[in-house]
């Protein structure tokens, strides 16, 4: 019945780099995934809620698959992505137009253990210049499996977005809403505020520390007008240590500077912001130094 009420889980599942979490934030409307140009800034599962009228749909953002596992964060990074996919109601298989990949491939063979609808999502499309590609390109990657449909879209540009909802919404189940309409995540505001903090060094040293860096939140006091925080930015190396601070401190106050505009953005208050750099010798190939940064298994 069209009246019906409809709810499921739709994870965004693909390889790095291909857009998943700018697509997350277009569809529920407002930023919650971090983003950056360096694959695998997202490193975790993140959820965000779209409650509409007729249908809340739980969007599941993930880490992106590739063949590389050759460090413990790498490892955990697919485990994070591949474990939901026999949960999920639909899964949006994102690629990037006019691009097939080995890692392509891995994310598609995950997929072959997913017994509910796949949408191919084929994002950036606002990027071709000769449009007059783009449907020999969807018509080969329709083929290479029993997609419920094929959809070109823009999650920059906010092409077919609302015909990709439509399409996802057609395929969940009737249910009643498994949460209140006014929530959008289930990740904690501590979680939120070092994912924003993260953000700003990535952006702002990713082309020196792509991967090695991680944040802890040690002080979260949230005050009726002043959040205040206390952030601990981990790298691997001790001459890992004065690149983020940089000369006279200069790097590690701007990204103080962007991440409190940010955060005071996100949480509509003041914030009072102190960052301090340190070192955890091989982090990101320790399990149990994983664990203890936040890197769990999350179901």
């Amino acid at each position: 019945m069209q009246n019906e009420f409809h709810c499921g889980y739709v994870a965004i599942l693909g390889r790095p780099n291909v857009g998943k979490s700018t697509l997350l934030n277009k569809l529920i409307g407002q930023k919650l995934s971090i983003t950056s140009r360096k694959p695998q800034t997202t490193r975790h599962q993140i959820i965000g809620i779209k409650t509409t009228e007729h249908a809340q749909i739980v969007y599941v953002d993930t880490p992106g698959i590739n063949k590389s596992g050759d460090i413990a964060l790498h490892r955990y990074l697919n485990k994070a992505a591949k474990s939901i996919v026999p949960d999920m109601h639909v899964i949006l298989f994102v690629i990037e137009a006019l691009r097939w990949t080995d890692d392509d491939e891995i994310v598609l063979n995950t997929l072959s253990q997913a017994e509910c609808p796949i949408i191919l999502t084929v994002n950036k499309v606002d990027k071709i210049k000769d449009k007059d590609e783009l449907l020999p390109f969807l018509q080969s990657v329709a083929q290479k499996a029993n997609f419920a449909e094929v959809l070109p879209v823009s999650a920059t540009k906010a092409v077919q977005i609302n015909e990709l909802e439509r399409e996802i919404i057609r395929h969940l189940p009737a249910s009643e809403a498994y949460y209140p309409e006014d929530q959008f995540t289930t990740r904690s505001s501590r979680f939120m505020a070092s994912e924003i903090i993260r953000e700003k060094v990535i952006r702002l040293l990713g082309d020196e520390l792509p991967y090695v860096t991680s944040v802890e939140i040690e002080k979260y006091d949230d005050q009726p007008k002043l959040l205040k925080l206390h952030a601990l930015i981990w790298v691997e190396r001790e001459n890992q240590k004065p690149i983020v601070i940089g000369k006279k401190g200069e790097m590690l106050k701007r990204i103080g500077t962007q991440a409190r505009q940010a955060l005071e953005k996100f949480f509509d208050k003041k914030v009072h912001l102190q960052t301090w750099v340190k070192v955890r010798s091989g982090w990101s190939d320790d399990e149990r130094a994983l664990q203890q940064l936040g890197y769990q298994d999350e179901q």
